[in-house]
């Protein structure tokens, strides 16, 4: 499973997106409504990286709709940094899930390793066509996207790291926790501070 020979080269966003609609890189693309391209602005200084979309945003069409995507705009603000000025996006651009035991609700599924590898060129293509000063994992499956595997986000969280080797032109990269693993931590108050804390450590970056 490869997205890599769907992704054109050299391709500016409104290309990537057009070509990203169609994508059958992975098995995803079967059973979701349809793919989740990034969105923000064109001459970003940040990308902000997530791990896939959830129901809301796949049936949108949209990142960072639903629950999650409130919080992070709150976070995002209180770290003073203006949504209106990053490009959001996900190392997965389709939605995961298997069906609840009752009724319709889709409940999230991790992506597994070769998923992430798989839909990683359009996320390559997203950073090269805006090279952005800075990269903003959100998790662990973001990070280990673009750092690999045995990347650690309780090790480095909010820490400013080096461009790692696959991206081209560089950026550096800082990780923090998803906002949706804010949404179920058992002290919401403390895990959105240190959320906050680390994406103000990005904005530092880009200051």
């Amino acid at each position: 499973m490869d997205a890599g020979p769907q992704v054109p080269t050299g391709a500016g966003l409104t290309e990537l997106r057009t070509a990203a609609a169609s994508c059958t890189g992975c098995d995803l693309y079967r059973r979701a409504t349809q793919t989740v391209f990034g969105q923000g602005g064109r001459h970003a200084a940040a990308i902000l990286v997530g791990e896939q979309p959830g129901d809301q945003e796949d049936r949108a069409g949209e990142p960072f709709v639903g629950p999650a995507g409130r919080l992070l705009d709150r976070a995002l603000d209180d770290a003073g940094i203006d949504r209106r000025e990053v490009y959001l996006t996900n190392a997965v651009k389709h939605f995961k899930f298997r069906p609840a035991e009752r009724g319709k609700r889709r409940i999230h599924q991790k992506p597994s390793r070769v998923e992430v590898v798989a839909c990683r060129p359009w996320l390559l293509a997203e950073i090269a066509a805006l090279r952005p000063e800075l990269v903003v994992c959100l998790g662990a499956t973001a990070a280990q996207s673009l750092m690999g595997g045995k990347f650690r986000l309780t090790a480095h969280r909010g820490d400013v790291l080096d461009p790692p080797d696959l991206l081209d032109p560089p950026a550096r990269l800082v990780a923090t926790t998803h906002p949706s693993a804010v949404l179920r931590a058992p002290d919401r108050d403390e895990a959105y501070r240190a959320l906050v804390a680390d994406l103000r450590a990005a904005a530092e970056v880009l200051r």
